[in-house]
């Protein structure tokens, strides 16, 4: 990774500052030289504490992807944006990382899978969880053959009390829903990479907005305003793929349950089973004999550099830039992410008729 990366960053807001920004500040060939967000102070702020001397800003994405010399823009505005944002950068000859979920919707995703193809143009979607040394362990255990035949798995997206109540999180028109969308994309994508399986057939989902309502709430970031709160406060999925294998994904932000996990999945195999509880176990049988096989992560590196860093951000931001200099693949594909997407929308749909949803 010796030459230089110009990025431009458009959205400001939470997620740039939380991880986009600091993990791309950690490479020294990468040049943050222009910053966007439609709240001007927020951009000169980023250009402030994150860019190159003489950083640009700008209020207009479409002006500063074409006024800009970028190779690589950050897209980390709001769901509804992803898919128009993402489409015009790789039309003006940017590879783009956008973060998850990949759209709003699966036609939005379906369009940004359309200009990567078109246009050439690398595409990626930040699913940093599968980049946590648990992760990538069970990746490999996948991988050797070690579970066998995984027949059953479950996706974990569980929060107590945990709804994030700043930025549009609560505003379904900009989000398109609230913890399925947010962070149960985390374990379904995790879910169906551990797998290798991106061929669903059909979909039941229930959605409730239950405790949304609610004053007093024990919330962690404080209570929500219910006026506001117009999404989900929790959402359930089952999942049936092509070769007759099913995923039960679970996801809230506010649920009465003290069975709290998030972006971590069960996985059943006809050799072993995994799960990602203290860490991470390995289940089967040996010798006639029921064995459980739990993991030191604390030690040696990550399957992708020996650098100093285990977070799961920095790696992926490390990978990610890594696939543009030296023109490979990254991690998390956008023929992958689409499907997430897919699943995501029709568990909405399934809740809203009360019908399963066949998926072409």
């Amino acid at each position: 990774m010796a030459r230089e990366v110009r990025v431009g960053i458009i959205g400001c807001g939470g997620i740039a500052n939380g991880k986009h920004m600091p993990s791309l500040s950690k490479l020294e060939n990468v040049k943050m030289v222009a910053f966007c967000d439609i709240i001007k102070e927020r951009a000169e702020k980023a250009a402030k504490d994150y860019g190159v001397e003489g950083a640009k800003v700008y209020t207009d994405y479409k002006e500063m992807i074409e006024k800009e010399d970028l190779e690589v823009v950050h897209v980390c505005t709001p769901n509804k944006s992803h898919s128009p944002i993402s489409v015009y950068a790789m039309e003006h000859d940017c590879h783009v990382m956008c973060e998850k979920p990949m759209a709003k919707t699966y036609a939005d995703a379906q369009k940004m899978l359309e200009a990567h193809k078109r246009t050439g143009k690398k595409l990626t979607i930040g699913y940093q969880n599968r980049f946590r040394p648990d992760s990538l362990t069970m990746k490999r255990a996948c991988e050797s053959g070690e579970l066998g035949e995984i027949y059953y798995a479950k996706g974990h997206a569980i929060r107590r009390r945990a709804v994030p109540t700043w930025g549009v999180f609560l505003n379904e028109e900009e989000q398109g829903g609230g913890p399925l969308i947010d962070i149960g994309t985390h374990a379904l994508d995790l879910t169906l990479w551990m797998m290798d399986n991106y061929k669903p057939v059909s979909v039941k989902g229930s959605v409730y907005k239950k405790l949304g309502d609610q004053t007093e709430t024990g919330n962690a970031w404080g209570d929500w305003d219910p006026k506001e709160y117009t999404v989900e406060d929790s959402a359930f999925g089952f999942i049936t793929m092509e070769n007759g294998a099913t995923i039960v994904l679970e996801s809230s932000w506010a649920l009465n349950t003290l069975d709290v996990k998030e972006a971590k999945c069960t996985l059943c195999g006809t050799k072993a089973g995994a799960d990602m509880e203290k860490e991470l176990r390995i289940n089967k049988v040996e010798y006639g004999k029921q064995v459980t096989k739990e993991f030191n992560l604390e030690a040696g590196g990550v399957a992708f550099f020996d650098g100093a860093s285990s977070d799961p951000a920095e790696i992926e931001a490390w990978q990610w830039i890594d696939a543009v200099i030296n023109d490979k693949e990254p991690t998390v594909k956008p023929e992958q992410a689409i499907v997430v997407t897919q699943i995501l929308e029709a568990i909405y749909e399934s809740a809203k008729t009360g019908k399963e949803v066949i998926l072409k």
